[in-house]
């Protein structure tokens, strides 16, 4: 069981004169969850192959620790792409540190694969924390043409991540656990007509490219 989620508070960071919004939820107490705009997990997340207008990466994450002090919490980050991604907001303020007594199970749900940068920070990270296990889902692949891009996604496999494409039950997963059901009301998630087609897609071209 997973339990329940009780809201930690809300921070707001300003950095580099942005402002990014950071959201994570401890896993006890009462249920009192914060949740993003169904409207934004329908049009950030949609697996569409041509992303245009969408210019922000929504993280949902879900962390789980082993160890003398075992636990687990999940959250998420938003950000415009305007300077501090959410990939780096992560590992700034989420996870800033790994404790060596400890081992990290980390499972991100991402609307789009990481930059070069990020993905370049994320495998230097993974490399120097042995005790670190990251899982990223990913609904589209950002830029997959480009021979950086493809050099960056091969080198975070190499690094240990876990890169895969989102099936349906993952798109479940996220409308169940982080986005804001209307009027308060759980509703089953009705999926798109294309999305099953699209994760065929996406799943081949990175087999693609890893491969």
């Amino acid at each position: 069981a997973r339990g329940r989620l009780s809201e930690l508070p809300k921070i707001t960071q300003e950095v580099c004169g942005y402002i990014i919004t950071l959201r994570h939820f401890s896993c006890s107490s009462p249920l009192h969850r914060e949740r993003f705009p169904a409207f934004f997990f329908k049009f950030q997340f949609r697996n569409v192959e041509y992303s245009s207008g969408r210019n922000k990466t929504f993280l949902c994450y879900v962390v789980e620790t082993q160890g003398k002090e075992s636990g687990s919490f999940r959250g998420y980050l938003e950000d415009e792409h305007a300077a501090v991604h959410a990939e780096d907001a992560f590992f700034n303020n989420i996870l800033p540190t790994c404790d060596p007594n400890l081992r990290y199970n980390v499972t991100w749900y991402v609307s789009s694969s990481p930059c070069v940068p990020c993905a370049d920070r994320i495998a230097q990270i993974l490399q120097k924390n042995k005790n670190l296990r990251l899982s990223i889902l990913v609904s589209r692949l950002f830029m997959w043409e480009e021979p950086e891009m493809q050099a960056a996604l091969k080198k975070l496999k190499a690094s240990g991540c876990k890169l895969k494409i989102m099936k349906p039950q993952d798109f479940e997963y996220i409308w169940q656990n982080f986005a804001e059901q209307e009027e308060g009301e759980a509703k089953a998630f009705e999926p798109w007509e294309d999305i099953q087609e699209n994760f065929l897609y996406y799943e081949e071209k990175l087999s693609e490219v890893l491969h």
